[in-house]
């Protein structure tokens, strides 16, 4: 499954790439570029995290006058005042005006190293928002983001998988065995297809799979693999059986009035306690002014 999305993008596609320390996704991510390349797309780059020189690094030469890199590399946050592009540009309307400073004949797929960099910036939602107007306003065919996942919250990488029709989660092999990678793709239906694959990135940037760790198969759509079951491994039982819960429902609560108290209490009956007042000589209770007493 990896290969078919690396070399299938369709059209409004958000491939994400997903990362952690422990493995760096930036091969496959360049990859990624090769594979568009080929394709005779144009690629754009927003290269937040390493130089146009090293990017370009091990990429099909032939096709450079197809690939652009916008270098926020240099200086992300625009301190120097001629930065080609900041962090602060990714917006709809600036992503659009570097896009049609080159020729539309083409289509066009934006790549964006990393999305950490702008979601450290950026409120997440925002960023959701410009990157669902990205897929679905036909401005580019598809994006490629590389995430870093141990840098963000569990709720904010979630929001951006949801987003992505794909998701590629890379990690260390065993045994030095080339990498892990766990694919996860929705289909048009809106079904998720998961595959796990052992794979290995050639100096040519082509993607060899060693071996599958698991048969692709339909997953439900409320799935999310970074999230684990907290009551897995409790030495105590938090749900009850049916013995359990039955008693529990018969268990009188606390100031809880049953039918007989509650007509007791309403309904009185003969011999039931009352309170009886006389007023006596010493008590000077005037009708007028019933606060008297009070002296205010």
């Amino acid at each position: 499954m990896l290969l078919e999305v690396l070399q299938g993008t369709e059209a409004g596609g958000f491939i994400l790439i997903q990362d952690s320390v422990n493995y760096s996704g930036r091969h496959l991510l360049k990859s990624c570029i090769n594979t568009a390349l080929k394709r005779e797309e144009v690629v754009h780059v927003l290269g937040f995290e390493v130089s146009e020189e090293e990017l370009n690094d091990g990429l099909d030469r032939t096709s450079a006058q197809r690939l652009h890199f916008h270098n926020a590399y240099s200086d992300p946050l625009g301190w120097t005042g001629n930065s080609p592009f900041t962090v602060h540009q990714f917006t709809l309307e600036d992503i659009s005006t570097l896009l049609k400073q080159t020729s539309q004949a083409k289509a066009v797929t934006l790549v964006i190293d990393s999305l950490s960099w702008i979601l450290r910036h950026h409120d997440p939602a925002a960023v959701c928002q410009r990157l669902q107007a990205l897929k679905k306003g036909g401005v580019v065919k598809a994006v490629v983001g590389l995430l870093h996942s141990d840098l963000h919250q569990r709720g904010t990488v979630g929001s951006i998988r949801h987003l992505a029709t794909s998701v590629i989660t890379v990690a260390p092999g065993t045994r030095g065995l080339g990498a892990v990678a766990k694919t996860t793709r929705r289909t048009k239906s809106g079904k998720l297809m998961q595959d796990e694959e052992i794979f290995s990135i050639n100096e040519d940037l082509t993607v060899t799979i060693q071996s599958k760790l698991s048969h692709p198969g339909h997953t439900p759509m409320n799935t999310d693999e970074s999230e684990a079951d907290p009551t897995a491994n409790l030495t105590f039982n938090l749900r009850l059986s049916d013995t359990q819960r039955e008693a529990k429902e018969k268990l009188p609560l606390p100031f809880v009035f049953s039918k007989e108290k509650k007509s007791a209490l309403l309904h009185p009956g003969p011999g039931s306690g009352r309170i009886l007042y006389e007023p006596d000589a010493n008590d000077d209770y005037d009708q007028e002014d019933p606060d008297d007493d009070l002296d205010v």
